[in-house]
C-alpha cells in the first residue's frame, strides 16, 4: 500500500517538513489542509447510534448523564490515537502484523468483528435516514400518507441513499480529484450536522427561560451510581406510585439506562472505526511522518464534532423530555379515536404497562386474559402508574422536533431535525461501505480500490432492509441494541492493539519506552479495561451462560493459536 504513494503524499510530506521548521502554528495548519482520516471517523460516530443514545440520555436522565460521551469519546480518542501510532510506525499494515507477530485468531477475529459489526450497523442508519425524510422532511412527498404510500417512499429513499453513497465511496480510491471530492463532501456532511444540533440549543437558549446553564454544567462531571440507580429527576415520579410496585418500576428504569448508557458510549467509538483509522491512513501513503497529524485529525475530525452534536442532542431532549409524560398517551380514551397517540409511542407504552401487569398477575394468569379484561386492568393502575409508563416511551427525532416546534417554529425544528439525521444517516452508510472494502481486500488480499474492494463496499447494503423490517415501531430504538452488539465486540480491537503497542516486533525501535511507555500503557490500559467491563456485563445481560460460553470459546481458539505460533518459532 506504501509503494503506491502518489505525488500529492510527498507534497504534504514536504509542506509537514517545511512547517515543522517554521514553528507550531505553521504546522496545525498544515496539519488542518491534509485532514480526511479523523473526520471519517467523525462520519462514523456520528450516526443513528449516537443520536439515539444522546436522545434516551436526555430523556431518562436529563441533562445529568452529559458526561458519558465525554468519557466514552476521551477514551475512544486514546485508543484510536494509540492504533494511530502502531500503523504509521510499523512497517505492515495492522492485519498482517496482528497474524504474523501477535496472534492469528486476533487478527482474523478482528476482521470479521469489523464485518459482522458493519452490516448490523447499518440497518439502523438507512432506518433513521428512511424516518427523518418521511416525518421531518418530505412527509407530503415521500411520507405514508403521500401518492406513493409508505412503502413506496421507502423504496424511493433507500435507492436514492444507495446510489448516492456508493457514488462517493467509489471515488474514495482514486488520487487526486476523487479524493477532494469525497474529503469536502464528507467534512460538509458534517459540518451540516454540527451547524443544525447546535443551532437548535442556540435557539433554545434565546427562548423564553433559556437553559439551566449551571445544572447542564454538572452534568459533564461523572457520577457512577446512575448505573444502578435511576436518574434523580425520576425519583419523585417513582415515589409517588404504590410502595409495592416501586421496586419494578426501579429495576425497569435501571435496566434501560444500563442499556442506552452501554449504548452511548459503544457509539462513540465501535469496533469498525478501529479497521478504518488505520486503512484509511495507510490508503493515503500515510506513514511515521505524519503522526502528529492523525492525532489532530482525529481530535478536530473527531472528538469535537461528536461532543458538540451529541451534548446538544442530550440538551435539547432533556429540555423537553425528562420527566415529561407524553400528554397524547395519558389523554388516549381507547381503541378507535381518530387522535389516538402514535402507534410507536403506543406499542412502548402498552409494553410498560403489560409487563407491570404480569409483574402482578403471573405470565399465566395475563396471558389467559382477553382484551378487554386487560385494557381494564390497565385503565385501573393508579395514575401515578400511568404517567411514568407515558414518561419512559422511547421518541425519535420527529417527536423532538414536534414538541421543540411551539419554541423554535415548526418549520426550523423539522428542517434541523431532518437534515441533521439525514446527514449523520447517509455519512454513515458511506463509512461503514468504505470499512467493508478495506476489510475484504485486506483479507483476501486484493488491491484497494479494485473490482473486488467495490464489491465489499456493497456489503453493508443489506442496510436497507432497515426501514422495512423495522416498520411500526419507533425507528430510534433500533440503533440501541446495535450500539451493544458493538460494544461486545470492542474489546477484541483495543486488547490486541494495546499488545501491538508493547511489541518489538511490531513497532522496533518506535516501541515507546520509559515514562511515555508508563503513561501510554496506563491510559490505553484504562481504557480496554472499561470497554471489556461494560462488554462483559452487556454479554451476561444479554446471553448469560451462553454469553459466558462464547467468549470461552474465542479466548480457547486464541490460547491455541498462540500455542501454535509458538511451536512453529521453536522448530525453526
Amino acid at each position: 500500500m506504501r509503494s503506491t504513494q502518489g505525488t500529492s503524499v510527498e507534497r504534504d510530506r514536504r509542506r509537514l517538513a517545511d512547517a515543522r521548521a517554521s514553528g507550531r502554528l505553521s504546522t496545525l495548519r498544515v496539519f488542518a489542509s491534509v485532514s480526511g482520516p479523523g473526520w471519517l471517523q467523525s462520519a462514523v460516530t456520528l450516526g443513528g447510534g449516537s443520536l439515539a443514545g444522546a436522545l434516551y440520555l436526555g430523556v431518562l436522565g436529563g441533562y445529568t448523564l452529559l458526561w458519558l460521551q465525554l468519557v466514552a469519546i476521551t477514551a475512544g480518542m486514546i485508543m484510536l490515537s494509540t492504533i494511530a501510532y502502531v500503523a504509521l510506525s510499523s512497517s505492515e499494515p495492522p492485519f498482517q502484523a496482528i497474524n504474523r507477530h501477535i496472534n492469528p485468531a486476533l487478527g482474523w477475529g478482528w476482521a470479521i468483528a469489523t464485518l459482522v459489526a458493519n452490516m448490523v450497523w447499518c440497518l439502523p442508519q438507512f432506518s433513521l435516514t428512511t424516518a427523518a425524510v418521511q416525518q421531518n422532511l418530505l412527509p407530503g412527498v415521500l411520507g405514508q400518507d403521500s401518492s406513493l404510500g409508505d412503502m413506496g417512499g421507502k423504496i424511493v429513499i433507500c435507492a436514492i441513499l444507495l446510489i448516492i453513497s456508493i457514488s462517493v465511496v467509489w471515488t474514495y480510491n482514486r488520487e487526486g480529484h476523487g479524493r477532494r471530492i469525497f474529503d469536502t463532501a464528507l467534512k460538509t456532511m458534517v459540518a451540516v450536522v454540527v451547524l443544525c444540533f447546535f443551532g437548535v440549543v442556540v435557539k433554545l437558549a434565546a427562548t423564553g427561560n433559556g437553559l439551566p446553564w449551571a445544572e447542564i454544567a454538572s452534568g459533564f462531571v461523572p457520577n457512577l451510581r446512575q448505573w444502578s440507580s435511576p436518574a434523580e429527576g425520576l425519583v419523585p415520579l417513582i415515589e409517588a406510585i404504590p410502595p409495592e410496585f416501586r421496586a419494578f418500576w426501579t429495576d425497569r428504569i435501571v435496566d434501560m439506562q444500563q442499556d442506552v448508557m452501554i449504548g452511548a458510549a459503544a457509539s462513540a467509538v465501535g469496533i469498525n472505526m478501529t479497521f478504518l483509522l488505520p486503512y484509511s491512513m495507510l490508503a493515503r501513503g500515510w506513514d511515521r511522518d505524519f503522526r502528529g497529524a492523525a492525532v489532530f485529525d482525529l481530535f478536530t475530525g473527531m472528538v469535537i464534532p461528536f461532543l458538540l452534536v451529541t451534548s446538544c442532542v442530550v440538551i435539547a431532549s432533556a429540555n423537553q423530555f425528562h420527566t415529561q409524560a407524553e400528554p397524547s398517551l395519558l389523554e388516549q380514551s381507547g381503541p378507535g379515536e381518530a387522535d389516538r397517540p402514535p402507534a410507536a409511542l403506543l406499542a412502548a407504552y402498552d409494553g410498560f404497562i403489560a409487563s407491570r401487569l404480569q409483574h402482578e398477575l403471573g405470565p399465566t394468569t395475563f396471558t389467559n386474559l382477553d382484551d378487554d379484561d386487560r385494557r381494564a386492568l390497565a385503565a385501573a393502575l393508579p395514575a401515578a402508574e400511568r404517567r411514568l409508563a407515558a414518561t419512559l416511551v422511547a421518541r425519535d427525532a420527529s417527536h423532538l422536533s414536534a414538541s421543540l416546534s411551539p419554541l423554535i417554529g415548526n418549520s426550523t425544528a423539522n428542517v434541523a431535525f431532518g437534515i441533521g439525521v439525514v446527514g449523520m444517516g447517509l455519512s454513515s452508510i458511506i463509512a461503514l461501505m468504505l470499512i467493508s472494502g478495506f476489510v475484504v481486500s485486506e483479507v483476501g488480499g486484493f488491491p484497494h480500490g479494485g473490482t473486488a474492494y467495490r464489491w465489499a463496499c456493497l456489503l453493508p447494503a443489506v442496510g436497507v432492509l432497515g426501514p422495512f423490517v423495522w416498520s411500526g415501531r419507533t425507528q430510534f430504538w433500533i440503533a440501541v441494541p446495535t450500539a451493544i452488539f458493538g460494544m461486545m465486540l470492542l474489546p477484541i480491537a483495543y486488547f490486541t492493539f494495546l499488545l501491538m503497542l508493547n511489541s518489538e516486533r511490531v513497532l522496533g525501535s518506535d516501541r515507546p519506552s520509559g515514562a511515555r511507555r508508563v503513561v501510554w500503557n496506563l491510559l490505553a490500559g484504562a481504557s480496554t479495561i472499561a470497554a471489556s467491563t461494560a462488554a462483559g456485563a452487556m454479554i451476561w445481560k444479554n446471553g448469560r451462560w451462553y454469553g459466558v460460553a462464547a467468549v470461552a470459546v474465542f479466548a480457547a481458539i486464541v490460547a491455541v493459536a498462540e500455542l501454535s505460533k509458538k511451536s512453529r518459532r521453536s522448530s525453526v
